[in-house]
């Protein structure tokens, strides 16, 4: 049997078999199609049919079924919350959430000329453009594809509906300039607070090269995080980036970020991007 074989019924044996029987009082779900589907949901970052022609377990990408299995695997160590997993695939779904899981979202957020925004499907080609550039790129394991591209916007909004927070579209001048936002982190990572999936929540941002050098990520990360602080009641967040990537690191700093030390990140494989550094935020000591 190949690698990839093996993976497969690893899958399976988890959603059907072992999940199932180890389901306890307090699970919100038994059954083994709502294991897989809230497990694909969640790697896919969103209703796994819209991205992956089933059967899953043979159609979907070795990235995906790994995220999937490891989600699985932190959900029988008691490392992963399930219930907030079942929240999210619901969500994504437009089934009912109990009130007060999901904050309300504003249709945007301003800053004079600065706009951030949910997504239009006008981003998906300059936000492909933006992932072509190998300079932009450079720090994040490679340029993607137009579908990669497409599906990754995708996904990046739909973290508004599952979370009530997300990397919103930053808009200047009437111009698609790439994300910037918060987003929680669903895959274990080695740092102190990142173990479980889903409790981090990590400020991201990815810019056109074209709006670099211009405080235009620092100032669009000061209206996500002021969002957050105040109508999510996020209390903290983490950055973290290849210790080579100056820029996103001169980010970080201006924002008031403290370092705290450095990890092996898990999905690069080798140097000189594998090892990151870590900061942390406090919100409210920022918001004061």
């Amino acid at each position: 049997m190949s690698a990839a074989a093996d993976r497969r019924a690893l899958w399976r044996d988890l959603v059907e078999r072992r999940l199932p029987d180890a389901a306890r009082p307090g699970w919100p779900v038994r059954l083994d199609h709502c294991f897989a589907r809230i497990l694909l949901d969640n790697a896919c970052g969103g209703p796994w049919r819209e991205s992956v022609r089933p059967p899953a377990h043979v159609n979907m990408p070795e990235e995906g079924l790994e995220a999937a299995i490891a989600l699985g695997e932190a959900v029988l160590a008691g490392a992963a919350d399930l219930a907030l997993l079942n929240r999210r695939s619901l969500a994504w779904r437009g089934k009912a959430v109990h009130s007060g899981a999901v904050p309300p979202v504003p249709a945007d957020l301003r800053d004079g000329e600065l706009h951030l925004r949910r997504w239009l499907p006008a981003d998906v080609a300059p936000f492909a453009a933006l992932n072509a550039d190998p300079e932009v790129m450079a720090h994040l394991l490679g340029p993607r594809t137009g579908p990669e591209s497409a599906a990754e916007a995708r996904a990046l909004d739909g973290r508004f509906a599952a979370d009530g927070f997300g990397p919103w579209a930053v808009e200047q001048g009437g111009r698609f300039r790439g994300f910037v936002g918060a987003l929680r982190v669903m895959r274990a990572l080695p740092f102190p607070g990142g173990g479980r999936p889903g409790e981090a929540v990590e400020l991201a941002w990815r810019l056109a090269r074209d709006a670099w050098g211009r405080g235009l990520a620092t100032r669009a990360a000061r209206l996500a995080l002021a969002d957050i602080a105040g109508r999510c009641g996020i209390r903290t967040v983490v950055a973290y980036t290849a210790t080579g990537n100056h820029r996103s690191r001169a980010v970080m700093e201006r924002l008031g970020m403290v370092p705290s030390g450095t990890f092996a990140h898990p999905a690069v494989p080798e140097e000189p991007t594998r090892t990151h550094v870590l900061y942390r935020l406090d919100l409210a000591g920022a918001a004061a």
